[in-house]
């Protein structure tokens, strides 16, 4: 009888202490390096459409230009889309095409001609907001930009500041091209969807 008490005795702290480690183990948190969570709790309100339109001033002429070469193939000087170059932007973002008219941000980033055939950039940048409640605010754009097409759309890839969470469209329309400077003046309507 004494034996079988005993290992009744063993049996239960042996299944006591299973109990135990199992409630243990539900109870620690996971070491994972990403959890779920609610958009509440990062102050996210409801998701609303933006519309906003400005005028992009690429300037690659003159004494200060806004958008400057830093690398190009051997190739680049003999194809007639410049494949192979790559420009560094600071571009000015006003409210209407005359580049004296009020300035609400800058393009800043970079575009390199990624066609053999045709004119078109391979367009990475920062539309960075200067002025009214988008101020300090980004939007970011990656995507193909057919220089020559009529209306070309690229995608808004996300943002920071009032634009956190951000997925849209830009469409680019070119309003002024000078073939002798290369400058030119590009009409942007970006439609964003933001919190």
């Amino acid at each position: 009888m004494a034996k079988i008490f005993a290992n009744a005795t063993s049996s239960f702290i042996f299944l006591s202490n299973v109990i135990l480690f199992s409630l243990t183990l539900a109870a620690a948190k996971p070491e994972g390096f990403s959890r779920n969570l609610s958009p509440k709790t990062l102050g996210l309100k409801r998701e609303k459409l933006s519309h906003l339109h400005f005028y992009f001033h690429d300037i690659v002429s003159g004494s200060n230009p806004t958008a400057v070469p830093v690398a190009r193939a051997a190739m680049t000087k003999n194809s007639f889309s410049s494949f192979g170059l790559v420009t560094m932007m600071d571009d000015p973002l006003t409210v209407k095409p005359e580049i004296s008219s009020k300035l609400v941000g800058r393009a800043q980033g970079i575009y390199a001609s990624a066609s053999q055939s045709e004119l078109s950039f391979l367009m990475a940048l920062n539309f960075v907001f200067t002025e009214g409640k988008y101020n300090g605010s980004t939007l970011s754009i990656l995507g193909r930009n057919s220089v020559l097409s009529g209306i070309r759309e690229m995608p808004v890839v996300g943002g920071s500041g009032l634009f956190r969470f951000a997925r849209g469209y830009a469409q680019a329309k070119t309003h002024d091209l000078d073939f002798k400077t290369g400058d030119a003046i590009v009409e942007y309507n970006v439609y964003v969807f933001h919190y």
